[in-house]
């Protein structure tokens, strides 16, 4: 899973060994906070991915990580999506790489609130930053009811 660490005039997104080779790309990924133009919480990141996989790695509905080029406009969104995690899609307004950038994460809701947060000139990690704003509303778990025992079988006549 990804890291991200934000300081004043940057968020830049700290990518594993094995991220970095799924996605052919040889850094981290480093957005100007003043091109954040949007922050959108997804339970589904495939419904954001478009354009074609350029370089990367794609497989279908499992995982998609790298640069996706949308065809006609020349602009692209760096993805980093596994199967079944909630993600994070930031749109972006005049940055000079991407478009869009889409990861999977569970830390989405503190990216959320730490950018709403003045923060140090030290770059810190988006949770930490969270924990020490203040605490985050978080949505109690859904209670499921005990399965029923199906019915026991009747013996066979003899």
């Amino acid at each position: 899973m990804v890291t991200m660490l934000l300081d004043s005039t940057q968020l830049e997104i700290v990518l594993s060994g094995a991220e970095r080779a799924m996605a052919l790309h040889r850094g981290n990924v480093v957005i100007d906070r003043s091109h954040i133009a949007k922050v959108q919480l997804t339970q589904d990141a495939w419904t954001w991915l478009r354009g074609v996989r350029s370089p990367g790695t794609h497989i279908p509905g499992v995982v998609a990580m790298g640069t996706f080029r949308l065809v006609g406009d020349g602009t692209s969104d760096f993805v980093i999506i596994r199967r079944g995690r909630p993600s994070v899609v930031i749109d972006l307004e005049g940055d000079e790489h991407f478009q869009r950038v889409i990861l999977s994460t569970r830390h989405g809701l503190e990216l959320v609130q730490a950018l709403q947060a003045d923060v140090a000139a030290e770059p810190a990690d988006v949770v930490e930053i969270a924990a020490e704003t203040g605490t985050i509303p978080t949505v109690a778990p859904k209670k499921r009811a005990p399965k029923a025992s199906p019915a026991p079988k009747p013996a066979p006549a003899v």
